[in-house]
Protein backbone atom coordinates (compact mmCIF):
# COMPACT_ATOMS: atom_id res chain seq x y z
CA UNK A 1 0.00 0.00 0.00
CA UNK A 2 3.05 2.43 0.90
CA UNK A 3 4.51 1.43 -2.06
CA UNK A 4 1.91 2.30 -4.42
CA UNK A 5 1.34 5.49 -2.65
CA UNK A 6 5.11 6.32 -2.76
CA UNK A 7 4.63 5.21 -6.79
CA UNK A 8 2.18 7.35 -7.45
CA UNK A 9 2.83 10.23 -5.41
CA UNK A 10 6.65 10.04 -7.86
CA UNK A 11 4.74 9.79 -11.00
CA UNK A 12 2.65 12.95 -10.16
CA UNK A 13 5.89 15.20 -8.85
CA UNK A 14 7.69 13.69 -12.48
CA UNK A 15 4.35 14.74 -13.90
CA UNK A 16 4.22 18.06 -12.58
CA UNK A 17 7.45 18.80 -13.32
CA UNK A 18 7.54 18.68 -17.19
CA UNK A 19 4.79 20.22 -17.29
CA UNK A 20 6.05 23.40 -15.83
CA UNK A 21 9.01 22.74 -18.00
CA UNK A 22 6.64 22.77 -21.05
CA UNK A 23 4.54 25.91 -19.71
CA UNK A 24 7.44 27.71 -19.60
CA UNK A 25 8.56 27.07 -23.53
CA UNK A 26 5.34 28.34 -23.97
CA UNK A 27 6.01 31.75 -22.75
CA UNK A 28 8.83 32.77 -24.43
CA UNK A 29 9.92 36.49 -23.71
CA UNK A 30 8.89 38.96 -26.19
CA UNK A 31 10.53 41.96 -27.55
CA UNK A 32 8.77 44.95 -26.76
CA UNK A 33 6.53 46.73 -29.16
CA UNK A 34 7.73 50.70 -30.66
CA UNK A 35 4.52 52.63 -30.83
CA UNK A 36 4.44 55.86 -32.01
CA UNK A 37 1.77 58.61 -32.41
CA UNK A 38 1.25 59.45 -35.76
CA UNK A 39 -1.81 61.62 -35.87
CA UNK A 40 -4.75 63.21 -33.49
CA UNK A 41 -7.87 64.12 -34.86
CA UNK A 42 -10.32 66.33 -32.92
CA UNK A 43 -13.87 64.56 -31.88
CA UNK A 44 -17.20 66.14 -30.38
CA UNK A 45 -16.87 66.17 -26.47
CA UNK A 46 -19.93 66.67 -23.71
CA UNK A 47 -19.65 69.20 -21.20
CA UNK A 48 -16.18 70.15 -20.04
CA UNK A 49 -14.22 67.16 -21.93
CA UNK A 50 -12.16 67.24 -24.72
CA UNK A 51 -12.35 64.41 -27.26
CA UNK A 52 -9.86 63.38 -29.75
CA UNK A 53 -9.16 60.06 -31.72
CA UNK A 54 -5.42 59.29 -31.27
CA UNK A 55 -3.77 56.90 -34.27
CA UNK A 56 -1.01 54.70 -32.43
CA UNK A 57 1.27 52.96 -35.49
CA UNK A 58 2.42 49.44 -33.62
CA UNK A 59 5.21 47.28 -34.82
CA UNK A 60 5.79 44.12 -33.49
CA UNK A 61 9.63 43.17 -33.65
CA UNK A 62 8.68 39.35 -32.75
CA UNK A 63 8.48 35.97 -34.37
CA UNK A 64 4.84 35.48 -33.89
CA UNK A 65 2.05 37.64 -34.72
CA UNK A 66 0.15 39.96 -31.18
CA UNK A 67 -3.84 39.34 -31.72
CA UNK A 68 -5.48 41.57 -29.86
CA UNK A 69 -9.20 42.43 -28.55
CA UNK A 70 -9.01 45.57 -26.71
CA UNK A 71 -6.80 48.70 -26.18
CA UNK A 72 -6.32 50.42 -22.76
CA UNK A 73 -4.00 54.22 -23.43
CA UNK A 74 -3.20 56.61 -20.80
CA UNK A 75 -1.13 59.77 -21.23
CA UNK A 76 0.89 61.98 -18.57
CA UNK A 77 2.76 65.24 -19.05
CA UNK A 78 5.07 66.76 -17.35
CA UNK A 79 4.67 63.82 -14.63
CA UNK A 80 1.00 64.65 -14.39
CA UNK A 81 -2.28 62.76 -15.85
CA UNK A 82 -3.69 64.03 -18.80
CA UNK A 83 -5.74 62.15 -21.23
CA UNK A 84 -6.96 58.06 -21.06
CA UNK A 85 -9.14 56.33 -23.66
CA UNK A 86 -10.13 52.84 -23.98
CA UNK A 87 -10.99 50.68 -27.38
CA UNK A 88 -12.63 47.41 -27.93
CA UNK A 89 -11.12 47.62 -31.56
CA UNK A 90 -9.78 43.97 -32.23
CA UNK A 91 -7.00 43.00 -35.36
CA UNK A 92 -3.90 41.19 -35.61
CA UNK A 93 -0.35 42.53 -35.87
CA UNK A 94 1.64 39.73 -37.72
CA UNK A 95 5.46 38.71 -36.77
CA UNK A 96 7.39 41.79 -37.98
CA UNK A 97 5.09 43.68 -39.20
CA UNK A 98 2.90 46.76 -38.03
CA UNK A 99 -0.50 47.95 -37.94
CA UNK A 100 -2.15 51.55 -37.18
CA UNK A 101 -4.59 51.24 -34.15
CA UNK A 102 -7.35 54.21 -33.61
CA UNK A 103 -8.13 55.02 -30.04
CA UNK A 104 -11.00 57.70 -28.83
CA UNK A 105 -9.00 59.59 -25.86
CA UNK A 106 -10.91 62.09 -23.60
CA UNK A 107 -9.13 65.06 -21.30
CA UNK A 108 -11.89 66.12 -18.32
CA UNK A 109 -11.32 70.07 -17.41
CA UNK A 110 -9.76 69.15 -14.13
CA UNK A 111 -6.69 67.28 -16.08
CA UNK A 112 -6.53 70.68 -17.88
CA UNK A 113 -6.28 72.82 -14.87
CA UNK A 114 -3.68 70.54 -13.53
CA UNK A 115 -1.70 70.72 -16.38
CA UNK A 116 -1.64 74.52 -16.30
CA UNK A 117 -1.17 74.88 -12.38
CA UNK A 118 1.80 72.69 -12.96
CA UNK A 119 2.77 74.55 -16.23
CA UNK A 120 3.41 77.57 -13.62
CA UNK A 121 6.16 79.71 -14.99
CA UNK A 122 6.27 78.08 -18.35
CA UNK A 123 5.78 79.75 -21.34
CA UNK A 124 5.78 77.28 -23.94
CA UNK A 125 4.83 73.58 -23.93
CA UNK A 126 7.98 72.82 -26.49
CA UNK A 127 10.07 70.20 -25.08
CA UNK A 128 7.93 69.16 -21.93
CA UNK A 129 8.15 64.98 -20.87
CA UNK A 130 5.35 63.29 -21.66
CA UNK A 131 4.60 59.16 -21.13
CA UNK A 132 2.22 57.10 -23.42
CA UNK A 133 1.30 53.96 -21.29
CA UNK A 134 -1.36 51.10 -22.77
CA UNK A 135 -1.92 48.08 -23.27
CA UNK A 136 -3.35 45.17 -26.01
CA UNK A 137 -5.84 43.08 -24.62
CA UNK A 138 -5.14 39.42 -25.80
CA UNK A 139 -6.61 36.88 -23.04
CA UNK A 140 -5.30 35.58 -20.00
CA UNK A 141 -1.93 35.61 -21.68
CA UNK A 142 -1.62 37.07 -24.94
CA UNK A 143 -2.10 40.76 -23.38
CA UNK A 144 1.01 42.97 -24.32
CA UNK A 145 1.89 45.65 -22.33
CA UNK A 146 3.78 48.86 -23.74
CA UNK A 147 5.09 52.63 -22.90
CA UNK A 148 6.62 55.10 -24.63
CA UNK A 149 8.42 58.64 -23.58
CA UNK A 150 9.85 61.56 -24.94
CA UNK A 151 9.27 65.19 -25.02
CA UNK A 152 6.63 66.98 -27.09
CA UNK A 153 7.94 68.37 -30.11
CA UNK A 154 5.41 70.75 -31.36
CA UNK A 155 5.71 71.95 -35.36
CA UNK A 156 6.76 75.64 -35.34
CA UNK A 157 4.65 78.54 -36.99
CA UNK A 158 5.36 79.25 -40.54
CA UNK A 159 7.10 82.41 -41.03
CA UNK A 160 5.48 84.69 -42.97
CA UNK A 161 7.87 86.83 -45.36
CA UNK A 162 6.39 90.63 -47.15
Amino acid sequence: MIRAYRHVLRTSLVLAMLLGLSACALFQSRDPLSISVIGIEPMPGQGLEMRMKVKLRVQNPNETPIDYNGIAVNLEVNGQPLAAGVSNQSGSIGRFSEGVVEVPMSITAFSMMRQAVGLGQVQNLDGMPYVLRGKLAGGVFGTVRFSDNGQLSLPKPAKITW
